[in-house]
């Protein structure tokens, strides 16, 4: 053998055998790809996993969720996949809790405005029962000069309530009876008689259904709040007016 050859041919085979040895580093300082999975499937699970981290570490729920959901579907059995299904199960539940309260925070409205020669400060839910064009408002109000109510104000013409009625309603499920007039200024609403006892009462229920009667045809009808999101710190108070 030419001795040029010899030299070549030893060189090509110690160039493999580090070759080799190389590429057996490599394997080793890289996570096994998973049964089933072939390894760029677990090389974007890795990517994944590394967007899932950031996304936790900025307080992202709503997004971590979703790709953490994401890697468990497209990426099971791999090693990124049993991270998220560790971690996940806590960041959904407090994702899920926060994204209902804030639901039900968006039901109230407030507002502070001008009424009648003096100022008005109101928070209104609207019924989830009825919904659409059907629906009737629950009114918190105070006012500079009329002190503070609450009342129901509906569509059309109003509800049935001759002098004094009770409605017979539900709050969190208990039945309650919660009484009510209707104004003699003919307005479509229907005045809560015990005003203080039925705002202490609803800053601490969840949920509460009125069953009344309309006078469009004496139709019943259910009403239900979702009143858990109520802030009474939003409900500002205005005073009282000047004597006159």
């Amino acid at each position: 053998m030419p001795c040029s050859f010899a030299v070549l041919l030893c060189g090509a085979l110690a160039l493999a055998g580090c070759s080799q040895q190389a590429g057996q580093a490599d394997q080793a300082a890289a996570p096994a790809a998973a049964p089933g999975q072939p390894p760029g499937k677990e090389a974007e699970a890795v990517q994944k996993l590394e967007t899932y981290r950031q996304l936790l570490r900025i307080k992202n729920d709503e997004m971590a969720v979703t790709m953490g959901h994401d890697i468990l579907d497209r990426y099971p059995g791999t090693a990124a996949a049993k991270e998220v299904q560790q971690s996940l199960p806590p960041i959904e539940q407090r994702w899920k809790e926060n994204s209902e309260k804030n639901r039900l925070a968006a039901l109230w409205l407030y507002q502070v405005s001008p009424m009648q020669g003096g100022t008005q400060s109101t928070a209104t839910i609207y019924s989830s029962k009825p919904s659409g064009n059907d629906r009737v408002r629950l009114v918190l109000r105070r006012h500079t000069e009329w002190g503070q109510n609450a009342f129901l104000y509906g569509n059309g013409h109003g509800f049935v309530c001759k002098g004094n009625c009770t409605i017979a309603s539900t709050v969190d499920g208990k039945p309650v009876g919660i009484k009510a007039f209707a104004p003699t200024t003919g307005e479509p609403a229907l005045m809560i008689r015990d005003d203080k006892a039925f705002i202490a009462m609803l800053q601490k229920a969840k949920k509460i259904s009125m069953n009344v009667t309309l006078q469009d045809g004496e139709k019943k009808q259910e009403l239900v709040y979702e009143v858990g999101g109520f802030d009474p710190a939003k409900w500002l108070p205005v005073g009282k007016g000047k004597k006159k």
